[in-house]
């Protein structure tokens, strides 16, 4: 990749599926929980922004390079409440990748709506094996400076080292980036969680739209584990899409990942 030389690979890939998911979601369709304020960070993480981001982009580099392939799990949920009835479905996914950019579904079970699972679920998974082997897509959706401003709002706790919380606004309106607030590992200078909205309201229809997604460490890698979209139409009605990302096995660069 001559942008980002495969800077966040596995993070852009699901950006921007779930780009594409709020675009199907929005033909059916809340707000999130906000989270502390950021306070200081401390003496030993008091770093400048412009720093922060470039670890991160240097970090990610590393991880993409060194992650070959991994194999998991995904549960998908879409429940929608609205007019003209309510609507339901589930589906699980065996997902297997190989990098830089390739992946493989295999659809292990399905049920509920078959409006939700054809429109929504089967073509948001062709939609990402299509986009995965892309790298101008994969370019235009990275978190980089190339696509977005980062500035700095101060730290919050995390299970081990503090979280840098940065604000990233987009450089250009499209629905394929987002504005919203990154957590970022002080140790590993790897995103841990992304609250955001699409920079440009991806329909007309659509009033509101809200992503929060959770990454999770497996061996080295920050990969995804957690995500809940919730979006709101104008004629009413709610949709909420959850992924759980679970099961990993990973394959480094001169080893297989633990996948705990």
């Amino acid at each position: 990749m001559d942008l980002v030389r495969r800077t966040g690979a596995i993070q852009n890939l699901i950006r921007w599926s779930l780009s594409i998911a709020i675009l199907l979601l929005s033909v059916i369709a809340a707000a999130a929980e906000t989270a502390a304020a950021p306070v200081p960070c401390p003496a030993a993480n008091n770093l400048a922004g412009a720093d922060v981001v470039a670890r991160l982009t240097s970090r990610n580099a590393d991880r993409a390079r060194d992650l070959l392939s991994f194999e998991a799990t995904r549960d998908y949920q879409l429940h929608y409440t609205g007019f003209p009835s309510p609507l339901t479905a589930e589906m699980q996914v065996k997902v297997s990748y190989t990098a830089p950019g390739t992946k493989q579904f295999t659809i292990a079970s399905e049920s509920g709506s078959k409006l939700i699972l054809n429109r929504v679920f089967h073509r948001l998974l062709e939609s990402e094996k299509e986009s995965g082997s892309d790298e101008a897509n994969r370019a235009a959706v990275a978190l980089t400076t190339a696509n977005y401003t980062f500035s700095l709002l101060g730290c919050a706790p995390g299970d081990g080292p503090p979280l840098y919380v940065m604000r990233v606004e987009p450089l250009r309106d499209t629905k394929y980036l987002y504005r919203g607030t990154v957590w970022i590992d002080a140790a590993d200078f790897a995103v841990t969680r992304i609250e955001a909205q699409p920079a440009k309201n991806p329909s007309f229809w659509t009033k509101r739209t809200v992503i929060d997604h959770e990454y999770q460490k497996v061996g080295g890698f920050y990969l995804p584990a957690l995500n809940r979209t919730v979006t709101d139409v104008r004629l009413g009605g709610n949709a909420v899409l959850t992924i759980r990302y679970q099961d990993y096995k990973v394959s480094a660069a001169g080893n297989v990942a633990d996948p705990r």
